[in-house]
């Protein structure tokens, strides 16, 4: 069976609050781990009046605490934005609150525009460019040390937690590959280096102290419902949200509308059609027949689903039908748990 994981961005919907949306990731957390995800992912964003996951090490130990066994992390943490030091000892920490439950997902993009990145990063083609660097000297803090270690993260150090690599392009598939580290590609906004990405990170792989064969993790926008109708209509907010992306006009996370007619361009249309290629929207059938697809093209390892749903307990029944669309593809025939 392919396990299948969440990734959450915390949305903050149009009439919520900060509070509210927290709230949820924690409800959408326990949903998943009673309906058997493998992990439950937390995005890094900045400036982002729909995102409340800025503060990302912060929302993980908030979603582990009302968890028992699910693996929380990050999908990811933007390494440039920060020091590899202070990364360690956050994960350190959480990994000693919630042992053998923590992961670290690491991107090197901004996760957020030009200015809110300058104040982020102050040097930004500096943080850029370290990236791999930055990487090598993370695995280093949280590894078990040696006696030449000059600098030493407490919390952090042996405390060994799993770093994934994240990227949208063919630049972290050639690191993963180096430096034997496991891959999730961004496929769920970024499908055009999908596939040579993954060519590349195979043929690359060099087995490491982590891990010793390659292990991939592909994204998906995900909109489950009874059927493909209403999973459409539902899909409707990320789509607005897209557009509104695209025009650089930061809101909250739209509700649902009938139809997005006079609402895009043709050419975002085209855009947001293009980004969201591989999104699995519909009812029960559906859904099964395009992650089929998708991870038969893929050969993935895992799939993670992120769920851009306005209304929470749309979102909850989502998190439901793909984990029975899960075990229907996997031929199980067992009943889901019940919520406790």
């Amino acid at each position: 069976m392919i396990p299948f994981s969440i990734l959450d961005l915390s949305p903050i919907t149009q009439g919520g609050s900060v509070a509210e949306s927290l709230e949820n990731s924690r409800r959408m957390a326990i949903a998943a781990e009673e309906n058997g995800y493998k992990r439950f992912w937390l995005a890094e964003h900045h400036g982002m009046k729909g995102i409340a996951s800025a503060a990302t090490s912060l929302v993980i130990s908030h979603v582990a605490s009302a968890t028992r066994t699910i693996r929380v992390g990050s999908g990811g943490i933007m390494l440039p934005n920060h020091s590899p030091l202070v990364i360690a000892e956050q994960f350190g920490t959480l990994a000693a609150l919630y042992p053998g439950r923590i992961d670290l997902g690491l991107g090197r993009a901004p996760g957020t525009d030009m200015r809110t990145a300058q104040a982020l990063r102050r040097n930004m083609e500096a943080s850029a460019n370290n990236f791999p660097n930055d990487v090598v000297e993370l695995q280093a803090l949280l590894g078990p040390g040696t006696e030449e270690q000059k600098i030493i993260a407490v919390p952090g150090a042996d405390s060994n937690v799993p770093i994934w690599l994240l990227g949208s392009s063919h630049f972290s598939a050639h690191l993963a590959g180096m430096l034997g580290l496991p891959f999730a590609f961004a496929s769920h906004f970024a499908p055009d280096m999908l596939l040579s990405a993954l060519e590349i990170y195979r043929e690359r792989f060099t087995p490491s102290p982590q891990l010793d064969r390659p292990q991939v993790m592909v994204g998906v926008m995900g909109v489950a419902a009874d059927t493909d109708e209403e999973a459409n209509h539902l899909f409707t907010s990320m789509q607005q949200s897209f557009v509104a992306l695209r025009r650089n006009a930061r809101s909250r996370f739209p509700p649902p509308v009938e139809s997005m007619d006079g609402l895009w361009s043709q050419d975002e249309k085209i855009f947001v059609d293009h980004a969201m290629s591989y999104a699995v929207v519909g009812g029960p059938g559906t859904i099964r027949r395009r992650i089929e697809a998708f991870l038969d093209l893929t050969k993935a390892d895992e799939l993670i689903v992120s769920m851009p749903i306005f209304d929470m307990d749309a979102r909850l029944y989502s998190v439901k039908l793909f984990a029975e669309a899960q075990r229907e593809l996997a031929g199980v025939d067992q009943a889901l748990p019940q919520p406790r």
